[in-house]
């Protein structure tokens, strides 16, 4: 698969990690079609690209359903699927307030790893019918989990626990969709400077900086995006997760 002949459906491309992969893709000469809640920066960063937007909520099978069918109306058919709507919060199991509230623990669940599940099975229906490239292929979901899934700090369970769950779910689906001709990839960032980061002020962005090994710094949601358009054309990348994290393990 090439970048410049794929047509792809970004969620969370509003803004983020998401909007820099949707931005690259674009740049490559690829179709893109944005999916995202957030209508006006949605539009804007659509209109930008030269690409799609359908306003969608990915935990709900309908408005899915119905922004595949946008994309398919637009682009004529669906290559490429990237997860990148997330939400994250910071609640200990048991906090001063109480026990962690059940509601943000599934809210967590519903978007990071209910959402990513229900794209990913929609996109690839879509991408099964597509004509095989000479290899058999014919698409490439991409989700995105965390390193947290592996060694998540206090505050993130609700947070680790979804995206442990796109970690587990990466190889199964692999080998569910093999036969299709559709391989599965994550992608694991480590600490990104994306809106949800930049909202906790210099100071903590600083000290998230400083405890990155190499670079030092924190990641540019363009490395995830050339990460992503890698994984789209390296056809024998299959059923891994990638670590992007300049060697940070958190603590």
């Amino acid at each position: 698969m090439k970048l410049e002949t794929t047509c792809a459906v970004i969620t969370g491309g509003a803004s983020g990690l998401g909007e820099a992969t949707a931005r690259h893709f674009a740049a490559a000469g690829a179709q893109v079609t944005i999916l995202d809640r957030d209508v006006e920066r949605g539009e804007r960063v659509a209109e930008e690209i030269g690409g799609h937007f359908a306003r969608t909520d990915v935990t709900d099978e309908a408005s899915v359903q119905a922004a595949i069918a946008h994309a398919m109306d637009r682009m004529g058919r669906i290559t490429a699927a990237v997860n990148c709507a997330g939400i994250a919060y910071a609640i200990k199991t048991v906090g001063r307030d109480g026990a962690h509230p059940l509601g943000d623990f599934q809210r967590t669940l519903d978007i990071n790893l209910t959402g990513s599940f229900n794209v990913a099975r929609l996109a690839a229906f879509e991408m099964a019918r597509n004509d095989p490239e000479p290899d058999g292929a014919r698409g490439v979901i991409v989700n995105t989990a965390s390193i947290a899934a592996y060694d998540g700090q206090k505050g993130q369970t609700a947070y680790a626990a979804s995206k442990g769950g796109v970690v587990g779910m990466t190889l199964p689906m692999a080998r569910d969709l093999a036969s299709l001709g559709v391989r599965v990839m994550t992608i694991a960032p480590g600490t990104f400077k994306t809106p949800m980061l930049e909202g906790l002020g210099e100071e903590v962005q600083a000290q998230l900086a400083a405890d990155v090994p190499c670079p030092p710094r924190l990641g540019d949601p363009a490395e995830y995006a050339r990460l992503a358009g890698f994984i789209v054309e390296m056809g024998y990348l299959n059923g891994e997760v990638i670590r992007i994290d300049g060697a940070l393990r958190m603590r």
